[in-house]
């Protein structure tokens, strides 16, 4: 009887060893940091923390702003990217927002202010486009006249699997 128990736990240890090898091979795609998910009206989003820290208005706290970029399967724009913020701007519509990918030359984007100042928007395949082959993003803006600038900077690694997972998930090409 000791060995009927010995065999079903050799057998039952031989199981557990071929599920978890074929999880192994159907290895995930490597997202680096950043988490996939759905978003507000059914949008499918990818999300990420910059690798920098802001002081808050107060000074006493620091905080990582977030880069999401989203897919919307029914509507248009379809593809939209935005940078989340817990400081507002002053801005009430618009802000330009200086853009540097991978080190090189910066150029300047007109962004929307959300609500509450706190969140930038770009609408458009075109800046997830840009990004798709980057390693690195590097976007900075003026909180306000006399308020000095804001800067995240994010480093991308997975972002094109993110990028393949939005689309999938979007029933759309990527861009």
């Amino acid at each position: 009887m000791g060995l009927g128990f010995m065999m079903r736990d050799v057998v039952a240890a031989a199981a557990l060893l071929f599920a978890a090898a074929n999880g192994v091979a159907r290895a995930e795609p490597d997202l680096g940091n950043w988490s996939v998910g759905a978003g507000d009206n059914g949008q499918i989003t990818a999300s990420l923390h910059a690798s920098n820290k802001l002081i808050t208005g107060g000074g006493a706290l620091g905080y990582s702003p977030v880069l999401t970029l989203a897919c919307r399967p029914d509507g248009e724009p379809r593809w939209s990217e935005w940078l989340q913020l817990n400081d507002a701007v002053s801005a009430s519509r618009e802000i330009t927002v200086s853009v540097v990918v991978d080190g090189g030359g910066k150029s300047d984007e007109s962004w929307s202010v959300g609500p509450r100042g706190r969140t930038l928007v770009r609408d458009g395949d075109d800046g997830i486009r840009r990004l798709a082959s980057a390693n690195r993003l590097t976007l900075s803006w003026r909180f306000g006249l006399l308020s000095g600038r804001g800067e995240a900077d994010f480093e991308l690694a997975g972002l094109s699997e993110a990028i393949g997972q939005i689309a999938v998930s979007c029933r759309t090409d990527p861009p």
